[in-house]
């Protein structure tokens, strides 16, 4: 029976991915097209593009059963910019927060080697106003993170930062790194900051893709937002995020399975 239920379950993992893997190419296909022709209307209407087609990402994984589960701090509020501190799963995550946080504007910082060959993705990091950096060019990095940080906090739009810099393919929470993320913290000294938790969206990889894990559940958790403090250390800053964000993991999975 253990051995019919496994085989049964692949059958319909692979059944149920082929349509999300259709919607999820055409999506970004599309989305390529939209995203060049808002940027003819300004920096506002390729946001909105941007936030709208990454919704329709999300959306694509509903063939394959993936339930989103959502908790948001009250405290955030709409059409205001924060820093959101987050550990990193994969590269679902993205599209969660430009799809989620939609009035938000939320940018990230990408490595180079993104924006070149991705549909959509790829142009929304280069025009889109991101931060796209070169991680064998620390000082440049840095410069790109500190411009992108005071653009943020100028526009009134949000930046999202993996201090992880690496996605954990296992769902593990790795120790952060603190360089990017400093620069960002002192380039943006009003914006506050929103720790920010996702687990789930690791194991829509397990397998490349190749099948999609049917009814996989990604939750996420924006906090309470924290306020900016003069003088503020960025290792005790960083120390909290991380402590808040493992504090949730554990939390969740304590939970009993329904």
């Amino acid at each position: 029976m253990p051995q019919a239920r496994s085989t049964l379950r692949t059958v319909v993992d692979w059944i149920t991915t082929i349509p999300t893997l259709v919607a999820f190419g055409l999506t970004l296909v599309v989305g390529d097209v939209v995203l060049r022709v808002s940027r003819l209307f300004g920096e506002k209407a390729i946001e909105r593009s941007a936030g709208f087609m990454q919704r329709v990402l999300l959306w694509s994984f509903k063939f394959s059963g993936m339930r989103l589960k959502i908790e948001r701090d009250p405290g955030i509020e709409r059409r205001r910019g924060y820093i959101f501190v987050s550990n990193h799963q994969s590269l679902i995550d993205i599209p969660i927060f430009g799809g989620v946080l939609f009035s938000n504007h939320p940018k990230y910082i990408a490595k180079a080697e993104l924006a070149k060959w991705i549909p959509m993705v790829s142009y929304n990091l280069r025009r889109g106003g991101n931060a796209v950096i070169d991680r064998a060019n620390r000082a440049q990095a840095v410069q790109v993170i500190r411009d992108f940080g005071r653009h943020c906090q100028e526009r009134g739009v949000s930046a999202v930062i993996f201090p992880e810099g690496t996605r954990s393919r296992d769902g593990g929470l790795k120790s952060f790194r603190s360089g990017g993320t400093a620069a960002l913290l002192e380039a943006a000294p009003d914006l506050e900051i929103v720790p920010t938790t996702i687990d789930g969206s690791w194991h829509l990889l397990t397998h490349r893709m190749l099948p999609i894990p049917f009814g996989t559940e990604v939750r996420i958790r924006f906090g309470e937002p924290m306020a900016r403090q003069v003088g503020e250390r960025v290792s005790d800053v960083l120390e909290d995020v991380r402590t808040t964000i493992s504090g949730t993991l554990d939390q969740w999975r304590a939970e009993p399975a329904i």
